[in-house]
């Protein structure tokens, strides 16, 4: 296993034969549009139950492959929906057990099926120390693991977003995660380019991929054919969290906000005492935010789902409690508000 720590705003990662993407072409959001979901695997408090799994959350962005938190029995809930999935990175929030607990099981499977390609694993500090005592469980693995421990405001790049990490308030240093999309371009007005003397086909592609071409009376470029630039995709992950001001700030105008949901009305105190939130207070954090739907996972299994919901839906009525299994497909801003597929991805697999 390597080590990576962090310190530095921005951290650029690759391995295998990925070419590294520069900043600057990064930031540019001219691309291929990605598709963008969120697979919940385990939506569960700190004790699995029949129904529902410890903390874990795979999320599709493009080809890639990002997990969030692995506690108990996360291979089992991909075998059970959408097959053992070979994940590119794991990112945890923090080192209570039950979101990290299914790491072990994991890489070890990996290694049977004879997995060549690194793994990274991402999280705060104390990484390192976590899997010096996993070493004797992991044993040797037959591809590399790369961990990276990150500082508060660190970046993860990759090609067309990132994911950045904030502090939340729990009782230990823990981190929540906003997965942002880089902004993208304007609408192409085709009808504004065929008069500035640009022929249909090759130079459309060029100017909406951000390169300047001829025209009749010279050099046409993209900005004169492009509406103005349209802002990506945000889905924060908050793990387990009271109700802050920096998952307000993260949250703000995302897509989907995922956000520790523990507890109900009647257990307020509980909450603060123990680091968590009630499902009403994620809501009213989330209309503050601006967000399009909140997600409340890490529900105590003493709850009736539904009633717990209903508390929430008082303040925001974009919200839903997921199912293990359930999806979240998130379309473009302009195409509409992200949807939940009951039972998405089981019946993916089963179709």
């Amino acid at each position: 296993m390597t080590s990576c720590s962090g310190g530095t705003r921005s951290i650029q990662l690759s391995y295998g034969r990925r070419p590294r993407q520069s900043t600057t072409d990064a930031c540019r959001g001219y691309g291929k549009p990605m598709d963008l979901s969120v697979v919940f695997l385990g939506t569960g408090g700190s004790v699995p139950t029949a129904r529902r799994a410890t903390a874990c959350l795979l999320m599709r962005v493009g080809g890639d492959r990002l997990l969030f938190d692995c506690g108990e029995g996360s291979q089992r809930q991909m075998q059970r929906s959408t097959g053992l999935v070979a994940v590119d990175e794991i990112y945890v929030t923090h080192y209570h057990a039950d979101h990290y607990l299914g790491v072990p099981g994991l890489l070890k499977t990996y290694d049977l099926q004879g997995r060549e390609r690194p793994l990274r694993i991402i999280g705060p500090p104390g990484l390192e120390e976590l899997f010096k005592a996993l070493r004797r469980i992991v044993g040797r693995l037959s591809y590399g693991v790369q961990l990276v421990e990150l500082d508060e405001g660190d970046a993860v790049r990759h090609e067309g977003y990132e994911v950045r990490c904030f502090g939340v308030d729990h009782q230990m240093r823990a981190y929540g995660y906003a997965i942002v999309e880089d902004e993208r371009p304007g609408r192409f007005d085709p009808a504004a380019a065929e008069r500035l003397g640009v022929d249909p086909g090759p130079d459309f592609g060029r100017l909406q991929a951000g390169e300047p071409v001829s025209g009749s009376d010279g050099e046409v470029s993209p900005g004169q054919v492009m509406g103005e630039p349209r802002r990506g995709r945000k889905v924060v992950v908050t793990g387990d969290t009271a109700p802050c001001e920096m998952v307000r700030l993260a949250a703000h105008e995302a897509e989907l906000l995922v956000h520790d949901g523990s507890f109900a009305d009647e257990e307020i105190d509980r909450a603060a005492e123990t680091g968590h939130s009630t499902a009403r207070q994620a809501a009213v954090l989330a209309r503050e935010a601006g967000v399009r739907l909140l997600a409340l996972v890490h529900v105590s299994s003493r709850y009736d789902i539904r009633d717990v919901l209903a508390e929430a839906r008082e303040e925001l009525s974009a919200c839903e409690a997921p199912r293990d299994f359930d999806v979240v497909e998130v379309p473009f801003p302009e195409r509409g508000a992200p949807r939940l597929i009951e039972n998405g991805a089981r019946a993916a697999a089963q179709a």
